[in-house]
């Protein structure tokens, strides 16, 4: 049995996991599914990237992938909702759907935000950046 709790810590992952709240709801397996793909993410951020609805002829000139393999990553990505797909003749026109990607993740930082410990917030981020010789700064 599934019982919704409020945000308190539970006190194993058995207990944990018979519990059901907002972070359940906002992880979406299909959505990571799609997104775990690097040529899909690739194919994500150019998109996103260039600001306007692509072909897929387009977009596959922006990888070393086949056009077939690009048409099927672009479908899948429209499926959990990522782009939208519009037909033109004979031509898919695929663009982002900001607005949602945005949302989706957004709401999901803020669902794991409210069960950290101590009230939430981002605790110890590091970025690494690197020079042109790959060092790490």
């Amino acid at each position: 049995m599934v019982t919704p709790v409020s945000k308190r810590f539970v006190g194993s992952p058995t207990e944990a996991a018979s519990c059901v709240d907002e972070l359940d709801e906002r992880f979406d397996t299909a959505l990571f599914k799609a997104l775990a793909d690097p040529t899909r993410c690739r194919l994500l951020t150019c998109l996103i990237r260039c600001g306007r609805p692509c072909s897929v002829t387009e977009v596959a000139a922006c990888c070393a992938v086949d056009f077939s393999v690009v048409a099927r990553h672009l479908a899948q990505l429209a499926r959990v909702g990522v782009l939208s797909a519009h037909k033109r003749g004979r031509t898919v026109w695929y663009e982002p759907r900001y607005g949602h990607l945005s949302g989706v993740l957004r709401g999901l930082a803020d669902a794991v935000e409210g069960w950290c410990p101590g009230g939430g917030g981002v605790v110890d981020v590091t970025v690494e950046t690197r020079t042109e010789e790959g060092k790490a700064t």
